[in-house]
């Protein structure tokens, strides 16, 4: 079992609270702007190759709050699994509200306004499902909904695969970089997101005691 839950004491809660306030005050500021602009330019660019832009919209596509809430319910319903599952939902609804808020209302940073000129893709690439105020860029709620996810299934699965566990995270770098791939958002939209996320995360799960899931297994 991995000791990824944390409280608002802890080492832990301080760096991620402190990086995520940083990078919200680089972005409120514009000082990150230009390396924004650049690097979303950049992927403007390159995109055209018909495989690896389908992989990035469907990748994008999974991030979406309708398709990862339903995933928890689904782990919820089974009986071994449901507080797992239930830790998951309940994260995964107060991430997508809190960045909702913070994008809207707390940090400047309204979204790309680029045309996407690659492959022409099946459906419309879907955009961040819940935003409050304005429709601000900071923190990707699909990039935080990513982190939840492999925070907490990753935890749960620590006990028994104390090493194969970090692959889950494999998961929140691909859609950080899918939301960057396909215009939605900039870099430092996504690195706050998955910071948001795991910050969370570690404190929802430790207020909902998330480690009890080891003794039943044990």
């Amino acid at each position: 079992m991995q000791n990824w839950l944390f409280d608002v004491r802890s080492r832990p809660f301080f760096i991620l609270a402190a990086a995520f306030v940083i990078m919200a005050i680089l972005v409120n500021e514009k000082i990150t702007a230009e390396f924004d602009k650049f690097t979303i330019t950049y992927f403007q660019s390159i995109a055209g190759n018909r495989a690896l832009d389908l992989f990035m919209w469907a990748t994008t596509e999974i991030g979406d709050v309708i398709w990862l809430v339903g995933f928890s319910m689904v782990v919820f319903v089974i009986r071994k699994t449901r507080r797992t599952g239930l830790v998951l939902l309940l994260t995964l609804v107060v991430g997508t509200i809190a960045a909702g808020y913070i994008k809207g209302y707390v940090v400047d940073n309204p979204r790309p306004k680029m045309e996407f000129l690659g492959t022409d893709l099946p459906f419309d690439v879907g955009r961040d499902t819940f935003v409050l105020g304005t429709d601000g860029s900071f923190p990707s709620g699909h990039a935080t909904r990513a982190s939840v996810a492999a925070f907490i299934i990753g935890y749960a699965l620590s006990q028994r695969f104390p090493r194969g566990c970090y692959l889950v995270w494999i998961f929140p770098v691909l859609e950080s970089f899918s939301r960057v791939y396909v215009l939605q958002h900039y870099p430092m939209d996504v690195f706050g997101g998955v910071v948001f996320g795991m910050l969370l995360s570690g404190l929802i799960g430790k207020k909902l005691k998330l480690d009890v899931i080891f003794k039943s297994q044990a």
